[in-house]
């Protein structure tokens, strides 16, 4: 049998409208109005241009708007230096990309702060707005690879995480009936889902045992009505469906309509070519898995596979 992830049969992808890419957040500090004014001029078009006038009202903005992609700030302010202030922002912004422009040559705080990994890159004034905008740019191209490499470790440590309490959970039951519900909940907030149902079969068919879980506390069993059910124990593939109400078979379920569920996705549990279960992801959002979220499906459901067949061997007494 083809490998069940791998296969994947997607029945209907819904259309997607890509929106206008967000403009980054870019914030510029500088206590001298006319360049607090012509930064952001020089910026505006290609950035969300935030401003302040002091480091102080710098990390006012920053308390509000969160975290920016890159933050020009001059060195030499009342109350506080630009390098002060950039120090003071690296502990809760890590990978936000800091610049400095200054007019003096503060040599030893310049310095301290390179090393210490809190300036990015120092210009100083007058500036070139051509020399000044290829820093910027350079700048917010490492920020958006920093922010890349951020999230795929923390999917990485979080993809790690889930197996190894998936492994845990699985050794823990005595029954085939005593897991299911804990596996279902599992599956279902690690992947963000409103409603998760993992249904064993017999002979091809629905079983009556069967484990639930809802992000609001209740949800009922629609998957004998469900084609998509069918389809995923027939083919032994995950069958997709991105958007119900763009697919005439499944949004005239009740159970769907009364309850908003947009997205479903059915993958049978399958062990020695012989598929012991279904499991059902659902949501109330037209969904679309990332491709690191499908691999993470396919460890989890092997692992699941291998866990059930063992429950049953053991209450076969095999």
């Amino acid at each position: 049998m083809d490998n069940p992830i791998l296969g994947i049969d997607k029945i209907h992808q819904s259309s997607i409208i890509r929106e206008k890419p967000k403009k980054q957040k870019l914030l510029v500090v500088d206590d001298e109005p006319d360049n607090l004014d012509l930064l952001y001029r020089t910026f505006r078009r290609d950035f969300n241009v935030l401003k302040a006038d002091s480091g102080i009202s710098a990390l006012e903005v920053l308390a509000t708007e969160g975290e920016v992609a890159v933050i020009i700030s001059d060195q030499r302010m009342p109350e506080m230096k630009g390098t002060e202030f950039l120090s003071k922002t690296v502990p809760q912004f890590p990978d936000t990309i800091r610049i400095i422009l200054t007019g003096f040559t503060d040599i030893e705080d310049l310095v301290e702060a390179i090393n210490a990994g809190q300036v990015y890159k120092y210009i100083t004034k007058p500036w070139d707005p051509t020399e000044l905008k290829a820093v910027v740019q350079r700048a917010a191209e490492t920020y958006d690879l920093l922010k890349q490499r951020t999230e795929e470790l923390n999917r990485s440590n979080a993809q790690m995480g889930f197996l190894a309490t998936l492994l845990q959970l699985m050794q823990m039951p005595s029954s085939t009936e005593a897991a299911l519900n804990p596996i279902a909940k599992i599956f279902g907030e690690n992947f963000a889902a409103d409603g998760c149902i993992l249904q064993m079969i017999q002979q091809n068919k629905l079983d009556s045992l069967q484990g639930i879980y809802s992000n609001n506390g209740s949800m009922a069993n629609c998957l004998s009505e469900d084609p998509l059910i069918d389809q995923a124990i027939a083919s032994g593939k995950i069958q997709v469906v991105n958007n119900i109400s763009l697919n005439e078979n499944l949004a005239n379920i009740s159970h769907y309509s009364t309850h908003g569920i947009k997205a479903h996705l059915a993958i049978p549990i399958i062990y020695q070519e012989k598929t012991l279960a279904i499991l059902s992801l659902q949501w109330k959002q037209p969904t679309i898995l990332r491709e690191d979220e499908l691999r993470l499906i396919e460890s989890s459901v092997q692992v699941a596979a291998i866990s059930l067949a063992a429950i049953r061997c053991c209450e076969k007494g095999i």
